[in-house]
């Protein structure tokens, strides 16, 4: 008799991160209990202490999965050698921080009670910064970009500000709708041609009308 392969299932602790991550981005951090946690998993509160004995476990475990994601896609700036490819990774890059928008969303609140992430967030915004350097550089040897070596660092560091805090600037203009699913895409897509947008006195000619054709191209199908 032929033996039926039963599927495994999660385990409790994965499935605690994943209802964790979907109720901190729905609601924010800080309006998620742990009770409504344990709650919305239909386990006892004991259960959720025994796998994270505090929010800040829940939180830290989370941001550690987001930071291990964001290194792994950081390597590709390296990779960056016209607009498209800027901006394939620069969606990229927003597609990560809208899987963990509750980081970014209640950034300054976290970091203000976690100290941990505010350690750990620093070395997030250096390589982000590295990263658009290097970015920057292939722009460079690509000669999609001609900029002078001075202006490099605060171009990069006005970009990776735009990519921290673009999602802040979105839920400020529509705090009902802006973090929902459905305003992804085009909240993603205006993330990244602002990005990019502050290259644009440096970029060369068909390098920019290639920008605004991308852009273009993207309001269009939104």
């Amino acid at each position: 008799m032929a033996t039926q392969t039963k599927r495994q299932p999660r385990r409790t602790a994965e499935r605690i991160l994943e209802v964790t991550l979907e109720l901190f981005n729905r609601f924010g951090e800080p309006n998620v209990s742990t009770t409504l946690i344990s709650a919305e998993l239909g386990i006892s509160p004991g259960n959720l202490y025994y796998h994270y004995p505090a929010k800040d476990e829940l939180i830290n475990s989370l941001f550690d999965r987001y930071e291990r994601a964001l290194t792994e896609l950081l390597r590709a700036a390296d990779e960056v050698g016209n607009v498209e490819d800027a901006w394939l990774f620069l969606h990229m890059l927003f597609e990560l921080i809208w899987q963990y928008r509750f980081l970014y969303r209640d950034l300054n609140d976290l970091l203000s009670k976690n100290r941990r992430l505010e350690t750990h967030f620093q070395f997030v915004l250096k390589n982000k910064n590295q990263a658009v350097q290097s970015m920057l550089a292939g722009l460079g040897r690509g000669n999609a970009v001609s900029i002078a070596p001075r202006d490099v660092e605060p171009v990069a560091t006005a970009m990776v500000v735009v990519l921290t805090y673009w999602l802040s600037y979105e839920y400020v203009r529509d705090p009902r709708n802006a973090l929902e699913p459905e305003a992804a895409g085009a909240a993603l897509m205006r993330g990244a041609s602002h990005v990019l947008s502050l290259l644009s006195p440096y970029l060369a000619a068909d390098q920019r009308e290639h920008l605004h054709a991308l852009v273009n191209n993207y309001t269009l199908g939104d």
